[in-house]
């Protein structure tokens, strides 16, 4: 394919300068920063938010007469795939797509790369046909179609020990060996595929291999039982764990990067009755940290929270289950605050995400370092804003409310079903019902939903129990909701990502005298209910119905709720 014909003269900042997409200024400070950092000018435009990856890919498309492939819709032909090894494609950011008679059609991010084109050539001796999608849509794409889960099975064939007993003595991991390549490999494939945790499982003849995905957890590989004991062992030395302690629990953590990402590994490991059991728990340093509208406050409740973080002294209460993504919900809230203005301050278990401008401390158990002497010394800091990790015991209850009466925000999570249930779990740790109705502001109670792939969603029609559901719980008819059918960019699970339900339970005058006066939890809630409380079902079923997420994953996280 010829791309120099009927291409607008000049470089692409020009062009674009020419048509009025962008303005002079803009491509002169986009130009200064190419200047000092280097990088496709394309790139830089876009981070620096003057076009849409929409408006970039278009006016690319026409700027080079190539076509623009929607590679969310297209589906990469396997026999295509095979010609071009991964290292190829991400070198020159470009995906194969099919086969067209003796030709290749690639996907290129930048069609003007001659050299990638010639390197293609090389690799197939086919010509080529060049297509054009924005360089995220091609990472995106490779990180979907190129799996490591064959060279994993390459790399453990190579080797396979002839028995089961300790070997560490003979390990050197020092070096690269198939063992610590296929590690490697699992984790570089559990990023990509967007798994928070990985499971490491020993069963009678295999070691069962199972990433956690949007929540739910999917059998991604099995390999010989023999590697185990290696496996096991790599991990446990990464973690600076006791390699020799296969009975006891221990936990550890170490860091890798992947490509361009940095990502912390949590490392717990456990013995069962066919060795040692162990988790992965995978933190992406460079991930962008989610705004509150992204998490899923919807704009009334996002309206009433985010008044709550303006408060001067008082206590918010985040709570639900493990995993119900209550960190992340506090993590976002005290981003929101102004860390020029005031001093803010943590004390985590463990410190997930580092903030620029926020002091952060962990516990040590080791360095008698707990939640409730960590906030004792973190008082004498003078602290503005104040974030406790979790409340588990009376002692960091008790310190935690003081902390809120004397002038201080408090921010903090608790286990409990719904958002009333933090009261009585509160009471239940000896906090006297009196405190509780002076330094209470509010209580968010969430739990995590798998949102709808927006690529593969249709509108269904809900069943006579969804209906019946629908009307008793919102007062009105429900006509429609939505599915995912299942596709590529969803590995055919119908959903992509998660999103919050929340209910958001703020402390009225009318509550805290109730509270005072000893009444129960149900009258609470009823009250609760009459000032307009926004349930986690109501939450859900709005979300139901805007096509967000499917009834089936709120009446699975939410309707077992009382």
């Amino acid at each position: 394919m010829t791309l120099t014909n009927n291409r607008p003269k000049g470089t692409l900042g020009e062009s674009l300068l020419q048509m009025q997409v962008i303005t002079a200024e803009q491509l002169q400070q986009a130009q200064e920063k190419q200047n000092e950092q280097g990088g496709k000018l394309s790139e830089i435009l876009l981070n620096l938010g003057f076009v849409t990856v929409e408006e970039l890919a278009s006016f690319l498309s026409i700027m080079w007469n190539v076509p623009l492939i929607d590679l969310k819709t297209h589906v990469v032909q396997p026999e295509a795939l095979a010609l071009i090894p991964e290292e190829l494609a991400r070198k020159h950011l470009f995906i194969p797509l099919q086969i067209i008679g003796d030709s290749l059609m690639v996907i290129m991010a930048d069609p003007d790369d001659y050299i990638a084109m010639g390197d293609i050539f090389a690799k197939t001796n086919m010509k080529v046909q060049v297509a054009f999608a924005s360089g995220a849509d091609i990472r995106r794409a490779i990180d979907i179609y190129y799996r490591a889960t064959d060279e994993i099975q390459e790399k453990v064939n190579e080797f396979l020990p002839t028995d089961t007993g300790n070997r560490e003595a003979e390990l050197d991991f020092s070096v690269e060996t198939p063992i610590t390549e296929s590690l490697d490999l699992l984790i570089e494939q559990a990023v990509r595929d967007r798994a928070s945790d990985i499971h490491l499982e020993p069963q009678d003849n295999r070691l069962r291999i199972r990433y956690r995905i949007d929540g739910v957890l999917y059998d991604m590989n099995s390999v010989p039982i023999n590697v185990h004991a290696e496996l096991a062992s790599r991990i446990k030395i990464l973690a600076e764990m006791d390699v020799t302690r296969s009975k006891q629990a221990q936990d550890g953590q170490f860091s890798i990067k992947i490509g361009e990402k940095s990502i912390d590994i949590r490392v717990a490991s456990t013995d069962t009755i066919n060795g040692e059991r162990i988790t992965l728990r995978l933190l992406d340093k460079s991930v962008a940290l989610f705004t509150l509208p992204e998490l899923g406050f919807l704009p009334d409740t996002l309206k009433k929270y985010r008044s709550l973080l303006h408060y001067p002294f008082g206590m918010i209460l985040v709570g639900g289950p493990t995993g119900s993504g209550k960190t992340t919900t506090l993590y976002t809230s005290i981003n929101e605050i102004d860390r020029k203005r005031y001093n803010i301050m943590t004390i985590e278990d463990p410190v997930e995400y580092q903030f620029e401008n926020i002091s952060q401390s962990q516990l040590d158990p080791k360095a008698g370092i707990s939640f409730a002497s960590g906030l004792r010394a973190m008082l004498r800091q003078d602290p503005d804003v104040i974030l406790v990790g979790e409340i588990r015991d009376k002692e960091t209850a008790i310190t935690a409310v003081q902390a809120a009466l004397t002038g201080h925000l408090v921010f903090s999570s608790i286990h409990a079903n719904d958002a009333v249930s933090m009261i009585t779990r509160l009471i239940d740790l000896g906090v006297e019902p009196g405190l509780i109705a002076s330094t209470l502001i509010a209580l968010l109670a969430q739990r995590m939903v798998r949102r709808i792939c927006t690529n593969c969603r249709i509108i269904a029609t809900p069943t006579v129990v969804q209906k019946e559901i629908y009307l008793k719980e919102m007062g009105q008819e429900l006509s429609s909701v939505y599915k995912g059918t299942g596709c590529h960019l969803c590995g055919n699970t119908g959903y992509m990502g998660r999103i919050g339900i929340f209910e958001m339970f703020i402390m009225s005058e009318e509550m805290q005298k109730m509270l005072i006066n000893g009444v129960g939890i149900g009258e609470l809630k009823d009250e609760a209910v009459r000032e307009g409380i926004y349930t986690m079902k109501h939450d859900g079923l709005l979300k139901v119905k805007e096509g967000i997420t499917t009834f089936e994953e709120v009446m699975n996280s939410v309707f077992t709720i009382g």
